[in-house]
């Protein structure tokens, strides 16, 4: 039987933490039943620098029960970099993993299909997609999907209606840990692993407990993360605006040498006003474009890292195990 992870970062969850495990407990105990999962499978929580009582009550979660295991990063370091630091400790000790929210909007019940399809169809990454976003607002719905169709126009491939509930074999998390990128976007880069996969879809629901982490500044945030990590068509496109900019200059050109020998001179102010504004706000857009560029190109070359774990509470022969252990 296969040893299953599942990883789940956190950052001001005391909330929901406490159904959430509970609720994983029932799962992992039922799959275990079924002989689908080993024994010793277990939940690993990561303490993304919460403000609250989010690691105590997972130390007390492990204390009571040896199923839950817990990651301590040493600050915030973001949702992708913390669900990145337990994927890559999970994947010295796991058959496979399993990555999620900690606030049950993503059914736990689908786990029980992607383990399957994982045990009877070899697939490597399990991707849970949203079948209906009923739970969401308009907006939260408009806006959410007409960036999925945005970010494939820019050429980054992403699964539709995919966030980060996704299973991930051993193999497909050694070769995620080859990606060194600073700026992560996993939604873009598990698709470029390759290997078997297939999909799983669920009914999303609301959030049991507790705030959004995601509000729309850092929703907006995401999304540019996403194009610029994933896509150079950005910069293509404004080539190509450039070119189109200097024929419709020279049309121009040409038309106003005509009016000028056929005697039709006009002031034309409202025209030149025009054009330089428009011309000023394209070369600024332009620009802020290409600093993204720079900007990510910048933090790349420090190479700085990723997480630092602080601590880690989980089985002994684990803590040995995991390569990403710092141990005092």
């Amino acid at each position: 039987m296969s040893r299953l992870f599942c990883v789940i970062p956190c950052y001001n969850e005391q909330e929901v933490l406490p159904e959430t495990s509970k609720r994983l407990k029932e799962k992992f105990e039922s799959l275990i039943a079924a002989g689908k999962i080993s024994e010793d499978s277990r939940v690993l929580f990561v303490n993304d620098g919460s403000k609250d009582e989010t690691f105590n009550m997972i130390k007390k979660l492990h204390e009571e029960d040896k199923l839950f295991q817990g990651i301590n990063l040493s600050k915030n370091m973001g949702h992708q970099n913390a669900l990145l630091a337990g994927l890559m400790t999970a994947k010295d000790l796991c058959d496979m993993a399993i990555s999620m929210d900690a606030d049950l909007q993503d059914d736990i019940d689908a786990i029980d299909a992607m383990v399957d399809k994982f045990n009877n169809e070899g697939c490597d990454v399990v991707y849970g997609v949203r079948s209906k976003r009923v739970t969401d607002t308009f907006f939260k719905r408009f806006t959410a999907e007409s960036y999925y169709k945005l970010i494939d126009s820019m050429g980054a491939k992403t699964v539709y209606n995919h966030a980060d509930y996704r299973l991930m074999s051993r193999r497909a998390l050694f070769a995620l840990s080859e990606f060194g990128e600073v700026n992560l976007f996993l939604r873009g880069i598990v698709p470029m692993l390759g290997f078997k996969s297939d999909i799983v879809y669920y009914e999303r629901a609301e959030r049991f407990a507790g705030e959004s982490k995601y509000p729309l500044k850092k929703m907006l945030s995401f999304a540019v993360e996403g194009i610029t990590s994933l896509s150079t068509k950005p910069i293509k496109m404004i080539t190509g605006l450039g070119f189109s900019i200097i024929f419709i200059t020279l049309l121009v050109f040409i038309y106003s040498l005509v009016r000028y020998f056929t005697g039709h001179n006009d002031p034309g102010w409202t025209t030149i006003v025009m054009s330089v504004w428009f011309i000023g706000g394209l070369t600024i857009f332009s620009i802020g474009i290409i600093g993204e560029y720079i900007g990510k190109i910048y933090l790349e070359t420090k190479n700085r890292p990723r997480f630092i774990i602080e601590s880690y509470i989980g089985d002994e022969e684990d803590v040995e195990v995991s390569e990403y252990t710092y141990k005092r």
